[in-house]
């Protein structure tokens, strides 16, 4: 009764960024399931498609830190309009590269546009959500990075056999145009929602700190990165992200590749097994935002239940460090330990960027979330450089599985790294001031 009364709006933004988060992971995993092909027409070595990787890597990183400081600037609706129709051409601009130098490039112009989706999302559920309802929300919107990836593996294998290649990637690139139309046709910030009722606009603003601030719900402002990186609680922010961020892109970019490895599965043999790994994703996204709420209504501080949460989480991941031995016995069960490795990523994940909006007032928050996504892009460089390094080494060794023993085992000591680095630099719950 409640609910009914204090209206759900907001769960309808949710919605919204939930299916452009879906389109953002869709259109960037086309390539690691078309790379068994693609190697074939323009003979890459692991190490190129390594370099491929990267170009996408390095150009969201810089897209990241530079997407956070202009959606701060020019507010939410304009922000994340730009950076889909900007990402959306890019994706499609794929399917016209004759050499491996131009999937360089295009990679390079999908990464630094698709950078400006979750700054703009992190952004947006500040925006229309009181604290309590804040990693939930992100959970929600965050398992659409899941659904995007389960998406491509059933559908993208497919296309390209029936049609091609290129259209694997003008078809889900176009899908980005069709969001736009929904976004303009139900989105703008609270104050200005006219759809929005008076008991949900309160309920939005009705955390103690923005009842004193009035003028919070204002999306736009400006705070120089050097008077953000002078805050500890962005260096936490900074290298729970560097620390953590790698392990997805290593899953998201590598999974097929150690399916056809490990089993010698490609093309469409893949699709099963990789959208059960992101089906149980999604589960642990939307899991992930919900366990704190449930500490939060049951008393917790939002502190305690952010840490705690994020505690459980990060113990998830762990058992991926025997994915390569499970392999071994059986296919399933290795699908599995990476799996719950992955959903334990999400619902990490669901509560690390939350964490932004804990820490800082609205007006920082998508530069805050730049910042960290920077460098989770800056890890992701790096992971994919070893990871391609490693696999050629080990191939020429015709021994390549060695190559992901070690890939796991990294994988899944890095979240327990993270939280014990967040927890020293913020031991304790404080609030930015700006």
């Amino acid at each position: 009764m409640q609910n009914k009364a204090i209206g759900k709006y907001r769960w309808t933004i949710c919605a919204l960024i939930f299916f452009a988060t879906t389109i953002n992971y869709l259109d960037r995993s086309v390539i690691s399931l078309l790379k068994s092909d693609l190697e074939k027409q323009f003979n890459w070595s692991e190490s190129d498609y390594s370099d491929i990787v990267i170009a996408f890597q390095f150009c969201y990183a810089i897209g990241l830190l530079l997407a956070g400081r202009f959606v701060d600037r020019v507010g939410t609706k304009a922000g994340y309009a730009i950076s889909i129709l900007a990402w959306s051409i890019a994706a499609i601009g794929h399917a016209i590269v004759k050499s491996t130098v131009g999937f360089v490039f295009a990679r390079g112009a999908l990464g630094i546009s698709e950078a400006g989706n979750f700054p703009s999302a992190i952004k947006t559920v500040a925006e229309w959500f009181p604290k309590k309802e804040r990693a939930l929300a992100t959970g929600i919107f965050n398992s659409g990075a899941n659904i995007g990836a389960i998406v491509a593996p059933l559908t993208v294998p497919f296309i390209a056999a029936q049609w091609g290649w290129q259209w694997a990637f003008i078809l889900t690139g176009a899908t980005g145009f069709l969001w736009l139309v929904f976004w303009f046709a139900f989105y703008e910030i609270p104050a200005r929602q006219k759809k929005l009722s008076k008991a949900e606009y309160n309920y939005i603003h009705s955390d103690a700190d923005e009842a004193k601030v009035p003028d919070q719900t204002a999306d736009t402002g400006k705070v120089s990165w050097l008077r953000l990186l002078s805050f500890k609680q962005t260096w936490a922010f900074f290298f729970g992200k560097f620390l953590t961020d790698p392990v997805w892109w290593f899953y998201l970019f590598w999974l097929p590749a150690f399916l056809k490895a490990q089993y010698g599965l490609q093309e469409t043999a893949v699709a099963l097994p990789v959208a059960l790994v992101y089906t149980m994703s999604s589960f642990g996204s939307i899991f992930g935002g919900w366990l704190p709420y449930y500490f939060i209504n049951r008393g917790w501080t939002v502190y305690r239940s952010r840490k705690t949460s994020m505690f459980i989480y990060a113990l998830c991941a762990v058992p991926v460090v025997l994915a390569q031995v499970a392999g071994g016995i059986n296919m399933w069960l290795a699908i599995t330990i990476i799996g719950i490795a992955a959903a334990g990523h999400q619902a990490w994940s669901a509560n690390i960027f939350t964490t932004v909006s804990d820490m800082f007032p609205k007006k920082a928050v998508a530069s805050v979330t730049g910042i960290g996504g920077m460098a989770g892009a800056i890890g992701g460089m790096l992971i994919a450089w070893l990871a391609g390094m490693l696999f050629d080494h080990y191939k020429a060794l015709g021994n390549i599985e060695t190559g992901y023993y070690i890939m796991f085992i990294i994988c899944g000591c890095a979240y327990i790294a993270a939280w014990l680095i967040m927890h020293l630099l913020v031991p304790s719950t404080k609030k930015a001031e700006i």
